[in-house]
């Protein structure tokens, strides 16, 4: 795996900044849309103390909230106080070296709890819950983002919680899953659902081919889908001192493909050629057939091989691609159809359309001018992964997730606005960015400016006020 030291020198903005702040006037550059009112809730990794060798996506959470209201903007972050993050603080040092491993030098008597929480923040049935795929949900209060506790939803769930629940738009409920449902490194797969009134209706566990790091699932209106991808978990060689994930690509790929009116023993496993998939963007059934649109890899990014090597730069970065899963019975074989040259992550949708086919979709994307992969620009597609339009930032600055935010409830699809976080590396600062969905390519119709910097990070969510 890539440390945290290589990808700083390489990418500055992944270093942590060291400090909580409030900033309740921002200056805005452009006019923010009078009909922006709500929060954008940024969540990604900020290590409170630095651990050598340590990968980047193991550092602590930081929650920045940019909040809208009135043409007014106001910005406030803060670390999630895990128990790790907390028993670090009180010992002023590093005590855990990442996925849940003590450093030789720590004391038994601190927590085994080395959850960071960094991965995305989401709102469901009343909870604001920020999530990071080992440990269940930790629930956030709006607004002071003070950590309030796990949340198991009374004892109904427990084990991994997926960064990247579903939430579907007809009906409300939130589906959910974790792998290492048997413990750290197990092929084990836990599935459930909440229904729209915060109320857990299912959750079961069944075995996936092998130990795989799954970061995100698929979800249509009749159907749920698990990629297991071959950055693969193992013990031994956890134990032996190496890397617990790695890139084996002789494992295959698989998406196992249940019926959300069935259970996990009707699991019809599809195979393909191996790749590596973060992100999805959406799905949708189309008569006998279910249609994909996720960002690929053909090699995984960010982890070696078993013996150590890195993966091909030039086959680890993702494009935006099309599976499609053919239900009659014919074959058990899924295709892979790449949609654009461009390299890319972070994909999204209205999520009024998840789960159904939609029209709209977009992306953060990568200069191809630069030599230097990061993410510097912003592509709309229409539903046949056609380009609708096309930003780059200027050489050198970064841009996160760009999150869609409706212009009403009854608003047309994609008809509204992106917001998303950029990084000015020539002032080393951050700006938050709001552009017209449907327009990408006039730029940003309005900037909110912040005095420092928003480190590069993972997910984010629009929660809108009430």
């Amino acid at each position: 795996m890539l440390d945290q030291v290589t990808i700083n020198a390489k990418r500055p903005n992944l270093a942590p900044i060291p400090f909580e702040a409030d900033a309740p006037f921002l200056k805005i550059s452009g006019e923010l849309p009078r009909e922006l009112n709500g929060t954008l809730y940024r969540n990604g990794p900020n290590p409170q103390f630095d651990v050598p060798g340590a990968h980047w996506f193991v550092g602590d959470g930081m929650l920045h909230a940019f909040h809208l209201e009135g043409g007014r903007a106001s910005y406030r972050n803060r670390w999630i106080r895990t128990p790790k993050w907390q028993a670090e603080h009180d010992a002023g040092r590093a005590l855990f070296g990442g996925f849940g491993r003590k450093l030789p030098n720590t004391p038994e008597t601190i927590t085994t709890d080395g959850g960071v929480a960094n991965t995305n923040i989401i709102f469901h049935a009343g909870r604001l819950l920020a999530l990071e795929e080992g440990h269940l949900p930790t629930e956030i209060e709006p607004g002071t983002l003070k950590r309030t506790g796990y949340c198991d939803y009374k004892g109904a769930i427990s084990g991994p919680f997926t960064a990247h629940p579903k939430i579907d738009p007809l009906t409300g409920e939130m589906l959910f899953f974790g792998y290492n449902a048997a413990g750290p490194l197990t092929p084990q797969i836990s599935f459930g659902a909440v229904n729209a009134s915060g109320a857990v209706t299912r959750f079961e566990r069944f075995e996936a081919p092998y130990a795989s790091m799954v970061h995100d699932f698929i979800v249509t209106e009749n159907h749920v889908l698990f990629p297991v991808l071959p950055i693969t978990g193992s013990m031994q060689r956890a134990m032996r001192g190496q890397a617990p994930y790695a890139w084996e690509p002789d494992k295959g790929a698989y998406v196992g493909v249940m019926k959300r009116s069935g259970s996990s023993n009707d699991i019809v496993w599809f195979r393909a050629e191996s790749c590596y998939v973060f992100h999805v963007m959406n799905a949708w059934e189309d008569g006998n057939r279910i249609i994909a649109d996720v960002m690929q890899a053909e090699e995984a990014p960010l982890f070696n091989h078993p013996d150590g090597s890195p993966t091909d730069p030039n086959k680890s970065q993702a494009r935006y691609c099309r599976w499609t899963f053919d239900l009659s019975g014919n074959t058990d074989r899924f295709t892979q159809t790449y949609l654009d040259d461009l390299w890319g992550e972070f994909p999204r949708v209205d999520d009024r359309r998840a789960g159904l086919k939609s029209n709209h979709g977009w992306y953060a994307c990568a200069n191809p001018a630069l030599p230097m992969f990061a993410l510097s620009g912003i592509v709309h597609v229409d539903g046949k992964g056609k380009r609708l339009g096309h930003y780059l930032l200027p050489a050198g600055d970064t841009i996160s997730e760009p999150v869609f935010v409706e212009r009403g409830s009854d608003a047309a699809e994609g008809d509204g606005w992106l917001v998303a976080v950029v990084w000015r590396a020539r002032e080393n600062r951050s700006d938050l960015a709001v552009f017209n969905a449907q327009d990408v390519e006039a730029g940003p119709t309005a900037l909110v400016h912040l005095g420092h910097r928003v480190p590069d990070g993972f997910h984010g969510n629009w929660v809108g006020a009430e």
